[in-house]
This record gives C-alpha cells, sequence and structure tokens, in this order.
C-alpha cells in the first residue's frame, strides 16, 4: 500500500532538484501534493513530470501576501495539510568582508523569514499527526569558507525544528530536518564561480563524500518521504542526514 495514501503535502520550492523530486516521490506514495516556486514556466514543467495528482501555485515564500494565497489554495481543497516540505532556499558565496546587505536579506528572507511563516501560516490547516520537514544543509556543522550566511540561515532552520518539535507536540505533529550532502541539483551547479569551473567545483565536492559521488535528487525525496510517513513515527525533532557519510565518518 502506498505510504501516503489520501493524504494531502505541500513542496515548497518544489519546479526543481531536491523539491521536485520530493514532489513526485510524494505523490507516487498516494499524496496530493501542492508545490509552488516563483516561475510559471518550471511550474507547469513540474506539473507534467508530477502527474495528475499535483497543483501548483505561484508564490515568493519570502512574500507573506504570496504564502497567504498559496494556503487558501490548500484550504479550498478542504483536506487540510498532512505534509509540509519547507524546502525552499537558496545559497550563494561571500566572505565575511564580502557580505552585503542585500547578500545577508536575500538568504535570511527565503532561507528563514521565508521558512518560519511557511510553518506558521500553515498551522491551521495542519491536521493533527501531520508531519513537518525543513530543508538543512550539511553545512550547519563546518565552516567552510564564504559559506557563513548560509550556514548560519540553516543553523537557524535545525534550532526551529526543535522548538517546534516540542510546541506542536500536543497535536502529534512531528518537525523534523532533513539534511543533504552535495546533491546533483541545477542548484548546486549555479554556485560555482562561472560554468567553466563547474567540473572542478563538482570533484571538490565529490572528494569530502566517503561514498565518492555526489547525491541523486531521488534519493533525499526517499528520506522526505520516510519523514512524511507512518514509518517515522517515532522520529521527531531530529535531522535525518542524507549526506553519503560526508559529515559521519
Amino acid at each position: 500500500m502506498a505510504l501516503l495514501a489520501g493524504k494531502t503535502a505541500l513542496v515548497t520550492g518544489g519546479s526543481t532538484g531536491i523539491g521536485l523530486a520530493s514532489a513526485v516521490r510524494l505523490a507516487a506514495e498516494g499524496a496530493h501534493v501542492f508545490i509552488t516556486g516563483r516561475r510559471r514556466s518550471e511550474l507547469d514543467a513540474a506539473l507534467t513530470t508530477i502527474g495528475p495528482a499535483a497543483t501548483a501555485v505561484v508564490g515568493d515564500v519570502a512574500d507573506l501576501a504570496d504564502l497567504d494565497r498559496l494556503y487558501e489554495a490548500v484550504r479550498d481543497r478542504g483536506r487540510g495539510l498532512d505534509v509540509l516540505f519547507a524546502n525552499a532556499s537558496i545559497a550563494a558565496f561571500a566572505r565575511l568582508e564580502e557580505i552585503t546587505e542585500e547578500h545577508f536579506d536575500a538568504l535570511f528572507g527565503i532561507n528563514l523569514r521565508g521558512m518560519l511563516f511557511t510553518v506558521q501560516k500553515a498551522l491551521p490547516l495542519l491536521n493533527d499527526g501531520a508531519s513537518v520537514i525543513l530543508n538543512g544543509s550539511t553545512n550547519v556543522d563546518v565552516g567552510a569558507e564564504a559559506f557563513g550566511v548560509y550556514a548560519a540561515s540553516k543553523a537557524a532552520t535545525r534550532s526551529f525544528a526543535r522548538t517546534w518539535a516540542n510546541e506542536l507536540k500536543g497535536r502529534g505533529i512531528r518537525v523534523n530536518t532533513i539534511t543533504p550532502g552535495p546533491t546533483d541539483t541545477p542548484g548546486l551547479a549555479a554556485l560555482a564561480p562561472d560554468p567553466g569551473q563547474a567540473p572542478d567545483f563538482r570533484e571538490q565536492l565529490v572528494s569530502q563524500v566517503p561514498l565518492g559521488r555526489l547525491g541523486r535528487p531521488e534519493e533525499i525525496a526517499a528520506a522526505v518521504a520516510f519523514l512524511a510517513s507512518e514509518q517515522s513515527s517515532f522520529v521527531t525533532g531530529s535531522s535525518l542526514y542524507v549526506d553519503g557519510g560526508m559529515n559521519q565518518v
């Protein structure tokens, strides 16, 4: 039997990369999946990939009015929300002396402010026993140069997961963090300083992973499906590392 038959899920940033792979997997497990993203063309392509059990809503998680429109669409379906994967996030490099207000505001605006209000505004729709999953990062545990603001936003995400797991336990709502290692997505490729350096950047990341390769979005999605389902019914407040051993050995 499908793990999420009859359930309703939401994946923010669900038009590409880990978000899209997770939406595909959750739909395959029987859920109706809402996805959101900032570009209609990418959302339309994602709907084709996911199939009929999906609804797309254009919006930016950093814009609270967009979040209100998103949750109005979920509310109109009339079944509440059983799974929330707050996945939308961005990354960019900047050393301490290079950090600008724009850099800080962009990363914290989406990765932290957007994530916080994505969860807060979902509260009236979350069914008792729902699963909330936050997108973390292995960079929380290391001091990678030029990644300080991104890592700080993900450290705060991890802290919120612990607090919210405690605050929502009375409703049986579980809150966990999924913590991917380097994953082969368009977003990862875009981090290279220029396209010509992308292969070297990938090889540098691969050299840090004990399994000797990048993760695949489908592998992260499998872990998301686990946290979304009753198979993880005794797991809350945790951080599930899916990193090829990068931060483990």
